[in-house]
């Protein structure tokens, strides 16, 4: 039987690593342009909308929506043993998209509804945690 392979770690670099510092805390971070005011994901020193590199970090809220996913039957090296699972594209309640993996739910397409609400949990894969997605919890009255 062939060794597990682990799954691949981001590697930081010297403009993503307030947000994976940010991951390590458990708090999601994005960037916003302080001239156009426009958030933004990923990470990068300019503005993306106006070019602008007057940017700063914030704190974003962790909730989503689905966007889009596809279900992978091949797992990458590494996710063999998580297969079939979403790729999925979420929609951040501040506006920027994130690929992300979607957990604590089946990876079907019953149960991964688009537009449906999401929250930001962080998985930890070697020194770096992950942000991945799973459904938001309903409040009950």
């Amino acid at each position: 039987m062939p060794a597990k392979t682990a799954k691949a770690v981001p590697e930081p670099t010297p403009e993503t690593q307030p947000f994976w510092d940010g991951c390590a805390r458990g708090e999601l971070l994005l960037q916003r342009c302080r001239d156009c005011g426009r958030p933004y994901f990923y990470p990068r020193p300019i503005c993306p909308a106006c070019g602008s590199t007057d940017v700063e970090w914030f704190r974003a809220s962790g909730r989503a929506t689905l966007y889009s996913y596809v279900i992978n039957h091949r797992p990458a090296r590494g996710f063999e043993d998580d297969g079939p699972y979403a790729i999925a594209v979420v929609e951040l309640a501040e506006g920027p998209r994130m690929m992300t993996n979607i957990t604590g739910i089946p990876n079907t397409p019953e149960d991964l509804v688009l537009d449906m609400d999401l929250q930001v949990t962080f998985e930890q894969r070697g020194d770096i945690s992950i942000p991945l997605f799973t459904p938001a919890k309903v409040e009950t009255r």
